[in-house]
């Protein structure tokens, strides 16, 4: 990552706006479900709190598409976050404007400031350099620790570093980045990507990209029974997209041409429906019954793909194994789980649900990184370069 990060800046007595991404799950209360973003960026705000900066913070909640609405209001994240850092946090219901400027002119160093949802302006998502102007002109140094949205180019992480002097990343952007290069970059070897989630064509882009560089590819998840299908296997009710068929299939001839391990399920867990199954069973893969839906893999799998990551010395994640927010289907994904919990190998870990999935089995914590940023992580595993990393790098 060719940016300062903010332990290389000169923090003391400026002001320090901050983008973090405080977008967290609410209840129909208000109240946060899950801190963990915000837990996240705690190392970020506290060194500038030691380096005596007036600390502003910036986030987006949710999708409220340029409008105020309440609902998404970032009030609860300064209430929470006072309590994680036991300091105060002042909150203003803007993000740009006379009261913000206010606000800010009469922070002292050691002051944290939250501000409202920057998506309740039209220019935020438009990355209109106007908008982008304002949000500089309440600092003297950016900072960029929201890793989750870097593959957006938004105002507060492209058109916002324009107008400023001094920028850089925040600590948690520069573990993930640190992270992703140990993962593809210069990886310990045997280096394994195993990939799940529901459909091929979200990961196709990063599979293509991983296979020159690693070792062996683990595929489960629905998305399996694409390649099912590619190798002219019966699917019953099972989800797949028969558009990308022929895709897996010079995907499978693309990883025999790279020398590639390509692993797919042996055996799956099929029921009568997806939702609310009454009859479950294990069958092999090339064996789904007529009117039967694949929604996991099966136990022989787990032991072939627990094999497979046997040796590794490097592992990526991306996506669940199965549909394992439904009992039925939850083996092969806690499964996986388990086995990289275990393992003597460096474990990277990305995507949404995955993370879901973990906080679940109570194995968060065992994984050497987990990463904030569902889209973020797989566009950099498809080899892409992320517009609120670029911006900040130096001209």
């Amino acid at each position: 990552m060719k940016v300062r990060t903010v332990d290389q800046l000169d923090l003391s007595g400026k002001r320090a706006l901050i983008r973090v991404d405080f977008n967290v799950p609410l209840d129909k209360a208000g109240n946060i479900t899950d801190d963990t973003r915000i837990k996240a960026v705690l190392p970020t705000i506290r060194l500038s709190l030691e380096m005596g900066a007036k600390t502003i913070l910036l986030s987006h909640m949710g999708r409220p598409k340029g409008k105020v609405v309440q609902g998404l209001s970032l009030s609860p994240v300064a209430k929470r976050l006072s309590s994680l850092l036991g300091k105060d946090v002042s909150f203003v219901p803007d993000c740009v404007g006379e009261t913000v400027e206010k606000a800010v002119a009469s922070m002292q160093p050691g002051d944290v400031l939250l501000l409202e949802n920057v998506r309740f302006h039209p220019g935020e998502e438009k990355n209109d350099e106007t908008f982008g102007k304002q949000l500089a002109a309440l600092c003297d140094v950016y900072v960029n620790d929201a890793f989750a949205t870097a593959h957006r180019g938004h105002s507060s992480n492209v058109a916002v570093t324009r107008f400023v002097g001094e920028k850089g990343a925040g600590l948690l952007m520069k573990n993930e980045i640190a992270y992703f290069e140990k993962a593809l970059v210069s990886p310990a070897r045997p280096l394994v990507a195993v990939f799940g989630g529901a459909k091929i064509s979200g990961k196709i882009d990063a599979i293509n990209n991983v296979l020159g560089k690693v070792d062996k590819i683990l595929i489960g998840g629905a998305m399996a029974n694409t390649f099912f299908a590619a190798q002219g296997y019966e699917l019953g009710n099972s989800l797949y997209e028969a558009e990308m068929v022929e895709t897996a299939e010079k995907v499978l001839a693309n990883a025999a041409g790279h020398r590639v391990k390509f692993y797919l399920p042996v055996d799956v867990v099929v029921a009568d429906r997806l939702e609310s199954p009454t009859a479950s069973k294990i069958v092999p893969a090339q064996e789904i019954p007529p009117g039967w839906t694949a929604g996991d893999v099966g136990p022989a799998t787990s032991l072939l793909f627990k094999a497979a990551l046997q040796d590794a010395m490097t592992i990526v994640w991306n996506g669940p194994l199965g549909a394992f927010e439904i009992g039925t289907f939850a083996n092969g994904t806690y499964s996986i789980m388990r086995a990289l919990a275990e393992s003597k190998a460096i474990t990277i870990v990305g995507g949404g649900d995955t993370d879901t999935a973990l906080h679940k089995a109570g194995l968060f914590s065992r994984m050497s990184y987990v990463s904030t940023g569902g889209g973020a992580f797989l566009e950099l595993l498809e080899g892409k370069r992320l517009p609120g990393i670029v911006a900040l790098e130096e001209g």
